[in-house]
């Protein structure tokens, strides 16, 4: 499998439905989650503008571990509930923060990071872990953004099997 760098579409919208496509061609076929996850971070930190940060944080003994990304080094371990990571995956909600410094306990691994996009994962009904992106822009990430997130994660937990790794929050 060869993959060169194309030219994406300005429209946000659009670049989003080319990169689900892309998307569903890399995990065509494999189920494997680090494969998958570590394409996916690959593709996003490709193919969106204004991105300094792009990758999964898994749970794993009640704690959010790193996973497969694309930036610089990051935070290894995140407890729930603390940071923009942490709070996403203890509340199962998207976290969208406008400006990191105003959010509080904001953990930062990158100084250059100033918006955030966190979208939990999800198997068999639990938080297994969260998609993480981050951007020096302020203000970065929309409403569409989100939507189009929700759908790449959606894909994601559809085409990992997450079964034979275990990830998932303690009951």
């Amino acid at each position: 499998m060869s993959f060169s760098v194309i030219a994406y579409p300005q429209e946000k919208a659009a670049r989003y439905r080319l990169l689900l496509s892309q998307l569903a061609a890399l995990t065509d076929g494999e189920r494997h989650p680090i494969a998958n996850l570590a394409n996916a971070a690959a593709l996003l930190y490709q193919g969106l503008p204004e991105v300094n940060w792009c990758g999964f944080y898994l749970m794993d003994g009640g704690a959010l571990l790193l996973g497969p990304f694309c930036g610089l080094p990051a935070c290894i371990r995140i407890p729930l509930g603390r940071g923009v990571c942490g709070t996403a995956a203890r509340q199962d909600a998207v976290q969208r923060v406008q400006d990191v410094h105003a959010f509080p306990g904001h953990i930062a691994c990158d100084g250059a990071s100033n918006a955030e996009i966190v979208i939990p994962l999800h198997h068999a009904g639990r938080v297994i872990g969260v998609l993480d992106i981050d951007s020096p822009t302020p203000g970065r990430f929309d409403e569409t953004d989100q939507e189009y997130l929700l759908l790449l994660a959606r894909h994601l937990e559809k085409s990992c099997n997450f079964d034979r790794i275990g990830y998932a929050i303690s009951s």
